[in-house]
């Protein structure tokens, strides 16, 4: 999804800088953990010397097992919170003071804070966490920044968003995608690059809000 953003930024004429843990491969690209709290200083540095200021800030950290409850230890529970909820938080705190007056942040969510989704509980949590650090810093940084919240459902990408599973068991989450989600088919990464530059660029007296891109799935539509 984030290289979606990207492209679409990069065809309406902006500068961009990717980040990622192989990010320095690629063009626009800078390496990145996202919980390593120094490197996130470094992107702060390095976005100062590219570009002095910024317009957008995308927070698309995020990784998800498909653990149960019972399964879960404190690694899982802890790697789930550093890259969701502690990375994007401190990601947050320092590249705003780049950001040029009237700019803002988009945050990724996920549908899962709405569901009860076995195996997706500790995920739930940390990008609800999210949700409410957007509440929250959309009144500290206003006037100034915009702050707002994308929310996808199942998305069509290689992985689903979900780490350490077999092929079978990620083509069975797919089919069950398809099922669940109302409009019976899923979401493209095109469609959330498009939420996210109109949350960023085109919905000027918005802010704290989320924007579900999720085929209805966490809106209680029934189809």
């Amino acid at each position: 999804m984030g290289r979606a953003v990207v492209d679409e930024l990069l065809d309406n004429g902006a500068e961009v800088l990717l980040t990622g843990r192989q990010g320095g491969d690629v063009e626009h690209g800078f390496s990145l953990d996202a919980t390593d709290l120094g490197g996130i200083a470094g992107l702060r540095a390095e976005a100062e010397r590219r570009f002095g200021g910024i317009d957008l800030l995308f927070v698309n950290v995020g990784f998800s097992t498909l653990t149960p409850f019972a399964q879960t230890g404190e690694a899982d529970y802890d790697t789930t919170f550093d890259v969701n909820t502690k990375g994007a938080f401190f990601t947050a705190q320092q590249l705003a003071p780049l950001i040029h007056d009237g700019g803002s942040i988009v945050f990724t969510t996920s549908v899962a804070t709405v569901l009860g989704s076995p195996g997706l509980s500790v995920y739930a949590g940390a990008k609800a966490a999210v949700r409410a650090f957007a509440r929250g810093l959309a009144a500290e940084l206003a006037p100034r920044v915009r702050v707002n919240v994308v929310s996808p459902g199942f998305i069509d990408t290689p992985s689903m968003g979900v780490s350490g599973v077999s092929e079978e068991v990620l083509r069975q989450f797919k089919e069950q995608g398809d099922q669940i989600t109302p409009l019976k088919r899923h979401g493209t990464s095109d469609e959330v690059a498009k939420a996210v530059l109109f949350l960023a660029f085109e919905a000027t007296f918005t802010t704290g809000t989320e924007l579900a891109v999720d085929g209805g799935l966490g809106q209680g539509v029934s189809a």
